[in-house]
């Protein structure tokens, strides 16, 4: 059931531009690509008449040659009937001033009628209305309005006055009132005039409707399906990147433990990717978290303890006249002092450590040669109690490996001041470097008690201290081992302790980093 918090960031997300209009948009677009289909139909028409006009330009000059075969005027008006009936078109023949002389309507064939828009039934009115709907969007221009003329003003004809003036057929197009396509053709003849022939191309329109149909057909078809599949690529992607958008913001606002960031197990896509790399980022935050107020809670632990020592020591000190026990107390002052010194010092580092390592820039470093000047150090200064390192390498140049050279010798120095701390007298520290499958592996073996099983992973946390027998307390802060690790890992490599294979005794912490290809 969702909460109040859900409800406000519902809200909060519902003002945003959501991506489904935009899916749709997109798919609409290409649609609307398919619709200039529309301007194909409108050239495909014109095509259409314009190979009428011609055609009818070759029928009224056979028209033509006919009648001035047929000299006497009984003969012509039955010729003139009959070709009629042929051609399915009214002829008119007039004389050189434009005066009506044979009509095939007046003769009784009737076969050019024009129909009535107003006595049509509402279908037709539906398809006049979606034909000029799409003229005018398309842009087609409109022919001129089909209108009889006076039977004795035959040359306002413009294919009759361009016929007898030119002495060559002509041919026109009209608009019939109910939009069908009308086609006049005049053609000159011998003794004089001209005659003119008038058909209506109703099959012009029918063809034209009927492929507007079939493409309005497959464009309803295709935009639904469009439409759908819009939806539910935007069902597959908007809804699952608003819940993860939605439980980012509940991060995002500090509720980071009881979000749980959905992981998309089922995607396999770069949404389920995306969804379970928030997942992991979530988590990883929360362990931070955890680890932050787990560590905050260790230092105000650890710091404690020396402060009350401390303040015991202060306090006691303003009474105390003994002057031997005032040295003794001054002596704790300052073991005190220098005990929070350290813990202050190591603690800055331990906080600091992982945000300065995200921002260095790594180099290639040389285990080998890092190593090799550590131990050099070592021995120059002298080690104490006879203890002896000895350094094997079976790397050569191959222990190379991408890192910062700084925080690494860190690392390597504590292994080796532990070694020296628990090692006995005469001891040897035994260091050995090599490469097995990609990784740099370096092991710094002693010969002291070693560390209990019970104890290996424990003394990498932090403040957490095992010190050998007669050394002083508080003279290390248990942060060491915690320090190297996180140094070790955020060289995206490991470290472990284990017991020494070749003996009962001793302990082996072994450092393992991802071997630089490239070197």
């Amino acid at each position: 059931m969702p909460t109040s918090d859900d409800r406000d960031l519902s809200l909060r997300w519902s003002g945003r531009i959501s991506l489904t209009p935009r899916i749709l948009a997109v798919n609409i677009f290409a649609l609307a690509l398919l619709a200039g289909g529309f301007f194909y139909l409108d050239t495909y028409r014109a095509r259409i008449i314009d190979g009428r006009i011609e055609r009818a330009e070759h029928e009224i000059a056979l028209v033509a040659e006919a009648l001035d075969r047929t000299p006497d005027a009984g003969g012509r008006a039955a010729a003139v009937a009959a070709l009629a009936k042929v051609s399915g078109a009214r002829i008119r023949v007039y004389q050189p001033g434009g005066k009506l002389s044979d009509d095939s309507r007046v003769l009784g064939v009737r076969n050019f009628q024009l129909r009535d828009p107003d006595k049509d039934p509402w279908q037709q009115d539906a398809a006049r209305f979606l034909d000029a709907m799409i003229d005018t969007v398309v842009g087609t221009a409109r022919a001129p309005l089909y209108r009889e003329r006076a039977a004795d003003r035959g040359l306002d004809w413009p294919d009759v006055a361009s016929a007898i003036r030119k002495r060559r057929p002509a041919a026109s197009a009209w608009r019939a009132p109910d939009r069908t396509v009308v086609i006049t053709a005049a053609a000159p003849l011998a003794r004089g005039g001209a005659v003119l022939s008038s058909v209506n191309a109703l099959e012009i329109t029918r063809t034209v409707r009927v492929e507007r149909f079939r493409l309005s057909m497959v464009l309803l078809v295709v935009t639904l399906v469009s439409i759908l599949l819009s939806l539910f690529l935007a069902r597959t992607i908007v809804r699952p990147m608003r819940r993860l958008a939605v439980a980012a913001v509940r991060v995002r606002l500090g509720r980071a433990r009881g979000v749980v960031v959905p992981r998309l197990p089922s995607r396999r896509d770069e949404i389920g990717m995306l969804a379970r790399a928030l997942s992991d980022m979530s988590q990883a935050l929360t362990a931070r978290i955890d680890a932050t107020e787990s560590f905050a809670a260790d230092v105000t632990h650890e710091i404690k303890n020396p402060l009350a020592s401390l303040r015991s020591a202060v306090d006691s000190l303003a009474t105390v006249r003994d002057p031997t026990l005032q040295e003794r107390l001054i002596a704790i002052i300052r073991d005190d002092v220098l005990r929070l010194d350290r813990l202050i010092t190591d603690i800055s580092d331990a906080s600091r450590l992982d945000a300065q390592l995200s921002r260095t820039q790594f180099e290639p470093i040389s285990l080998t040669s890092l190593i090799a000047h550590l131990v050099d150090g070592h021995r120059t200064r002298g080690l104490p109690n006879g203890i002896r390192i000895a350094l094997e390498s079976h790397a050569g140049d191959r222990a190379v490996v991408m890192g910062d050279g700084t925080r690494l010798e860190r690392v390597f120095e504590n292994l080796i001041d532990n070694a020296v701390s628990f090692s006995p007298d005469g001891g040897t520290i035994s260091i050995t470097i090599d490469v097995i499958d990609d990784m740099a592996c370096v092991a710094v073996e002693d010969d002291g008690p070693g560390v209990p099983e019970s104890e290996r992973e424990a003394v990498f946390r932090r403040f957490h201290t095992v010190r050998p027998g007669g050394e002083a307390f508080g003279t290390h802060s248990g942060l060491g081992l915690a320090i190297a690790r996180t140094i070790v890992e955020g060289h995206q490599g490991m470290i472990g302790v284990e017991s020494r294979m070749d003996r009962q005794s001793g302990a082996r912490f072994t450092v393992r980093l991802p071997v630089n290809r490239a070197a």
